[in-house]
């Protein structure tokens, strides 16, 4: 069938890829850090979402299009440029994106109205797919029995990269102003482009379609492999409810408990805790624990809503409780991803970069919805409401859990 000569490695590819290899530290080292870089630009606008809105005339039920129109051009550039990693060389590709990235953070820098700017936050996720590009490169670099390690570490750096995110743009606000976030990222997504431009090895995929089939197979891919719907869609629900979280909790933060953009930041900061749920679930995902964990993972976002919901006072035990509960739904959702990448990635060769972009589109529309019906339920039903809204979403992915037969 043609499908299985899709997913099958070409006899070129298996053999550039044999079981013996290991990949060097300090390329893992490279990838990990400059994921982190790049996909950091989807979330400095996290925690900016009040002084933005405020400098760019936006009302409170639009600003959560800062946050969204990034995560839709992300969803973009992951079914449109992130499958061109099956037929282009990932390096030049990857060049390419970031390029893209700093003309988009120069043009948010310098934006002077709200049209101009989140026009820039589109290309910002657009471009930004780049890390998702790296990812699925790193795996092509391992064996098959160190491909959790692998995924788990590469995505801590990522994960971290998002979460100090949220901390270090407010941080830099605090001190001069929200436009120098994005000037200062401009700056370093050059130096990391001129860097992996020289550092990274190449890999010139074997290609076995042109550009339109490669597009037309996604359809294709996702109704033929049920592990990457049901892995998406578990995905899709605790994005959703993570971005809905880190939309509306600085506007919490600075309502109710009169927090500033230093403090926000260092609320933000306790976020990072989180990260160490992704490398302990590539271990037990290479360990046969995958379902396991899948549930425990779910259940903790869960979790993490259920004591938001009952703990809404303003007292000073409330905010340590909303501390707690961030460091919760970031374990969650990043012992998630890990473990949904790793079992894609097991998927084969030439449709990796296809699978991780079909993969991270579907759980970004997640996040872009999110982050949409966030801000709006704020807005308009208080924190009762987003925070009721926000639960559901893992009592969804639970329901679907529970329909799962074997291990996936």
């Amino acid at each position: 069938m043609k499908l299985e000569r899709e997913i099958t490695p070409t006899v070129k590819e298996t053999q550039a890829q044999p079981e013996s290899k290991s990949v060097p530290n300090w390329i893992m080292m490279l990838l990990a850090v400059s994921c982190g870089i790049i996909v950091a630009n989807l979330y400095y606008a996290q925690t900016l979402v009040g002084p933005i809105s405020t400098a760019m005339g936006l009302s409170p039920g639009s600003a959560g299009l800062i946050v969204t129109l990034t995560q839709v051009g992300y969803v973009l550039g992951l079914l449109f440029i992130v499958p061109l990693s099956d037929i282009i060389e990932n390096r030049r590709l990857t060049v390419a994106a970031l390029i893209m990235v700093v003309g988009a953070l120069v043009a948010a820098t310098l934006a002077p109205n709200s049209l101009i700017f989140l026009t820039a936050s589109l290309l910002i996720g657009l471009g930004s797919v780049a890390a998702q590009i790296l990812v699925p490169y790193a795996t092509y670099l391992a064996s098959e029995h160190q491909r959790g390690r692998v995924v788990g570490n590469v995505m801590s750096g990522l994960l971290l990269g998002i979460m100090f995110a949220r901390p270090l743009a407010s941080f830099i606000t605090d001190l001069w102003g929200w436009q120098a976030v994005f000037t200062l990222s401009a700056v370093l997504i050059t130096l990391l482009t001129i860097l992996l431009s020289h550092a990274l090895p190449k890999r010139k995929p074997v290609p076995t379609m042109n550009y339109g089939q490669l597009l037309g197979s996604l359809a294709t891919l996702l109704k033929a492999t049920p592990i990457l719907r049901r892995r998406a869609i578990y995905q899709a629900c605790l994005f959703g409810a993570f971005s809905l979280f880190w939309t509306v909790v600085p506007l919490r933060l600075a309502g109710h408990y009169h927090l500033s953009q230093q403090g926000i930041a260092l609320f933000a900061l306790a976020g990072v805790a989180g990260a160490v749920a992704a490398p302990i679930a590539g271990r037990l995902a290479d360990k046969g624990l995958s379902h396991l964990m899948s549930g425990l993972a779910i259940a903790i976002a869960l979790l993490a809503f259920v004591v938001t919901y009952i703990f809404q006072s303003t007292s000073n035990t409330a905010l340590i409780l909303l501390v707690l509960v961030a460091i919760l739904l970031d374990m969650g959702v990043s012992g998630s991803l890990v473990l949904g990448q790793r079992a894609i990635y097991s998927l084969g060769n030439e449709t990796r970069g296809r699978l991780n972009g079909l993969f991270m589109a579907i759980f970004f529309v997640g996040g872009a919805i999110g982050s949409f019906i966030g801000a709006w339920s704020y807005a308009y039903g208080g924190w009762t409401l987003t925070v009721l809204l926000g639960m559901s979403l893992p009592i969804l992915a639970m329901l679907y859990y529970f329909t799962e037969k074997r291990t996936a």
